[in-house]
């Protein structure tokens, strides 16, 4: 239900927790202002009217019967966003209202930040830029991610999902406290926002609860364009870093050319189960166990972008060995070579995997999310019939759309180029 122009408010109203969780969601276009919408929750959550400091937001919280506070900056496809969660205690077990309090509270640290001269505390956007500088350099640290991270990059050349949900050092750089605020305006003007309350809530409440907490002016709100997922490939490239490394990480990406609405996906997200998706899978059994060519091997879709990877960690001479395997895997698939046994068990993991994000109210506000931003608004037992529906045909079907983009290994500094 709409609240306000462009702010949706969806309530999932159930009583298996004892707690209430408010999410918001900002939206924002991946491009040139990656790094400072990424940057904004951080300097908002430095402090807001009536708690000017992260201190003072702490003890609040503290005091709300324990209520957690957390942010953050992510990524779907090449739409950016923010949140900002809240989780408090159920209002029946206190004497407070405590939901209310949660409301404008959150909404006061989104809308109500701390100013010095009529932009944000120059301070606080210093530090958190030094923090954001310091996460965008220490992705390299985890080389797994960062593999992976690293032939996303190269695959999307040119293409706005090849920008970090953080943007770059330089554009972080070029932050200061006035643009940042100007900014931040601009944003809670215009920008899509979403706010999802999920526990045991009386729905007409806490529309009327929020509907008079939210009081911002807003005009002239931004259709977030959709991400193309699109792509032929006309030639595979092949990257390769160069690290101080004694292990190498091979990525595959590849184009699935299919959109995260199409009824397709539920076949790509069993195909991408039996591929890689854990202990029963070809990649684990048959290149990491069988063939000891792996340390680890597994393959994970990005629904958003229609883009499905493979990562593995080998001995850096086993590189033609164990990309000649993982290539047979995928082969075998098209060819049909699918077990009853592997189609089964990839079948049973990805229904413990929703069971598991219906536990959370934190997953379920994503799952909700997700679904809402890409139009089809499946309902967990909706989406689980789609995935049974699958048929190992399906899988075949799917597995002759797959096509290899990118090869990225990373290796060590010496050895044949």
């Amino acid at each position: 239900m709409q609240i306000a122009n462009g702010v949706n408010l969806h309530v999932d109203r159930l009583n298996k927790f004892k707690t209430t969780s408010i999410n918001v969601y900002i939206q924002e276009e991946l491009g040139e202002n990656a790094s400072k919408f990424a940057l904004l929750p951080s300097v908002l959550n430095r402090g807001c009217e009536g708690y000017p400091t992260y201190k003072d937001i702490t003890r609040y919280l503290e005091n709300l019967y324990g209520a957690s506070f957390r942010i953050g900056v992510g990524k779907k496809g090449e739409r950016q966003f923010i949140q900002f969660n809240m989780e408090v205690v159920d209002d029946k077990y206190t004497d407070q209202e405590i939901f209310t309090e949660a409301v404008d509270f959150i909404l006061r640290v989104i809308t109500r930040p701390v100013l010095e001269n009529g932009y944000f505390k120059r301070d606080n956007v210093e530090i958190e830029k030094r923090n954001q500088i310091n996460q965008i350099r220490a992705r390299i640290n985890d080389k797994t991610s960062y593999a992976v991270e690293r032939c996303f990059e190269e695959m999307c050349k040119g293409e706005r999902f090849a920008i970090d949900r953080l943007g770059t050092e330089e554009m972080t750089n070029a932050i200061d406290e006035k643009n940042l605020y100007e900014y931040y305006v601009e944003v809670l003007r215009s920008n899509p926002i979403d706010i999802f309350v999920i526990g045991d809530v009386d729905e007409e409440k806490v529309k009327e609860i929020i509907r008079r907490a939210f009081d911002i002016q807003r005009e002239n709100v931004k259709a977030i364009s959709p991400t193309n997922v699109y792509h032929k490939v006309n030639e595979v490239k092949e990257v390769i870093d160069r690290f101080d490394v004694t292990q190498g990480k091979l990525s595959l990406g590849y184009r699935t050319n299919i959109a995260p609405d199409s009824d397709d996906y539920f076949k790509l997200v069993v195909f991408n189960g039996i591929l890689g998706g854990g202990p029963h899978s070809k990649l684990f059994m048959n290149v990491r166990e069988k063939a000891s060519l792996a340390y680890y091997a597994f393959s994970r879709l990005e629904r958003y972008k229609g883009l499905m990877i493979i990562s593995s960690g080998i001995e850096i001479e086993n590189y033609q060995k164990a990309l000649d395997i993982i290539n047979q895997q995928i082969e075998d698939m098209k060819a049909g070579k699918i077990s009853d046994y592997e189609y089964d068990s990839t079948i049973k993991a990805i229904e413990n995997s929703i069971k598991s994000i219906t536990d959370s109210p934190f997953q379920r506000a994503d799952f909700i999310f997700s679904e809402s931003i890409i139009g089809t608004n499946y309902d967990f037992d909706t989406y689980l019939k789609k995935i049974r529906n699958v048929t190992i045909a399906d899988v075949v079907d799917v597995a002759k759309k797959i096509e290899l983009d990118t090869i990225y290994f990373m290796r060590n500094r010496e050895g044949a180029q």
